[in-house]
Order: structure tokens, then C-alpha cells, then sequence
């Protein structure tokens, strides 16, 4: 008997005609023009492109953190432009994991309850000491984040981005604030995420040699997608060098 083909998988998210306009009038600031993307389950997307191009304009429409001027973005079967904003509340809580440039931890509380107090509001977290564990941080569970390093603060953000088993995790620049060594710690644990939790990930970079750990690059010029590329081979963050 012939073997039947799998169905291939439909992408988490779909973007067609995708456009955002900041003002209005000739002082209109176009930040997003005409983006058709599509990205599947488990990719490792990295979006490259000079300042002012549209990356984290991008980033946020796909969090849910802002709204599209016109065009659809769907992740999977719901309809995110246009969604109300308890609609788009809960598409974050439930699916989507962020990890900035800047920590943004709470000073008066340790690692651990950094982690912990975004359990609160998931649907099916993992226990925190398995994220911590994922970021190598059970030692540092009980101290503050003023007594970590800013590589050991981002390891604490992803952790706290991961906790919730989000399906998609989205990073500006996650290596921006960090020395090349730590950088690439920090890379190593994306990566991991990505590969053995299976979770979508989708990084802003200005350092193009990140390009070559990613499935397939996105280049953005002037609000456009300028180029789509895949990477003759996928390597490791330890691989890497800038």
C-alpha cells in the first residue's frame, strides 16, 4: 500500500497584510507595512533589522501588547486583531511567554517568588523549581535579584517566561544588556526551551552572527519583510561568535 504523506501542521501564527500606523497626517509613522509571515510549531525564528525597522513593533502585535492599524494576525484558530482586550489578556496569560532586553524583576522578592508569582494567573504551570532548574538556578532560588548577575537576572526572566508552559516564547533582545560570555549563557537556555519543551520561539536581535542558531531569519527594512532566509545549518549558541 502507498504511505500517506502526514498533513502538514498549520502554523501557530498566520500574518497577512499586516500594517501599523503611529500619528496620522504627513507626520505619520508607518512602522509595519504589508507583513505576510507564517511561523509553525516549535520554529526558532530570529528577526534581524536595523533600529526603526519594525522588530519590536512586530513582537508586540504578536504578544497581544498592541494592536495592528489593519491586516489579521491568528494565532492558531483565534483571531487576534480586532480581539477584545480581555480577549487579548487571557492570549497572553494562557500563551504567550516575554523576555525583554531589561528584567524587570521585583526587588523585594527572591528568585523563587519572582518565578512563582506568575503561577498565579496559568492555566497548567510547571512547578517552579523545575523552571529554575531549566535555567540552572536552583542554587540561587532564596536570593534577591539584586544579589545576582545580569546574566543570572535574564535566566530568572525566562524562567518566569516558561513557568506557565506558554507555546509561544517571544524575546527583544534578550542578550542586548549582557557581555559576550553571558550573552551566550543566555542564549543556551532559549535554546534549550526551544528544543525540549518544544515551545515556539521568536527573538529580536541586532547581533546578526544569533541569525545562525535560528531555523529561518527574518530580515525587516523599513517596516517590511526584506527577506526570509534559512540557515545552511542550525548551530548551537556554544558554535557562535561575534
Amino acid at each position: 500500500m502507498p504511505v500517506t504523506a502526514p498533513t502538514p501542521q498549520p502554523p501557530v501564527l498566520c500574518i497577512q497584510g499586516l500594517c501599523k500606523t503611529y500619528g496620522s497626517g504627513p507626520s505619520a509613522v508607518h512602522a509595519l507595512r504589508d507583513v505576510d509571515l507564517e511561523v509553525h510549531s516549535g520554529e526558532f525564528l530570529v528577526l534581524l533589522g536595523a533600529s526603526g525597522s519594525g522588530k519590536s513593533t512586530l513582537l508586540n502585535i504578536l504578544g497581544g501588547l498592541d494592536r495592528p492599524s489593519s491586516g489579521e494576525v491568528r494565532f492558531l484558530d483565534h483571531v487576534l486583531s480586532g480581539a477584545s482586550d480581555e480577549a487579548l489578556t487571557r492570549y497572553r496569560r494562557e500563551h504567550v511567554g516575554f523576555v525583554f532586553q531589561f528584567y524587570n524583576l521585583i526587588p523585594s522578592l527572591t528568585v523563587q517568588e519572582n518565578v512563582a508569582l506568575v503561577t498565579d494567573i496559568a492555566t497548567a504551570p510547571m512547578p517552579v523549581d523545575e523552571a529554575l532548574e531549566m535555567v540552572a538556578l536552583t542554587p540561587r532560588r532564596d536570593h534577591f535579584p539584586s544579589q545576582l548577575s545580569g546574566g543570572e537576572q535574564q535566566r530568572v526572566a525566562i524562567a518566569r517566561a516558561v513557568v506557565k508552559r506558554p507555546q509561544l516564547l517571544l524575546c527583544d533582545e534578550p542578550t542586548g544588556a549582557l557581555d559576550y560570555a553571558t550573552g551566550k549563557l543566555v542564549l543556551e537556555v532559549i535554546a534549550r526551551i526551544n528544543t525540549e519543551l518544544g515551545t515556539t520561539a521568536i527573538v529580536i536581535t541586532h547581533n546578526a552572527a544569533i541569525a545562525a542558531m535560528a531555523d529561518r531569519v527574518i530580515r525587516l527594512s523599513d517596516g517590511r519583510v526584506a527577506s526570509v532566509e534559512v540557515p545552511p545549518q542550525r548551530l548551537t549558541p556554544a558554535q557562535l561568535s561575534w
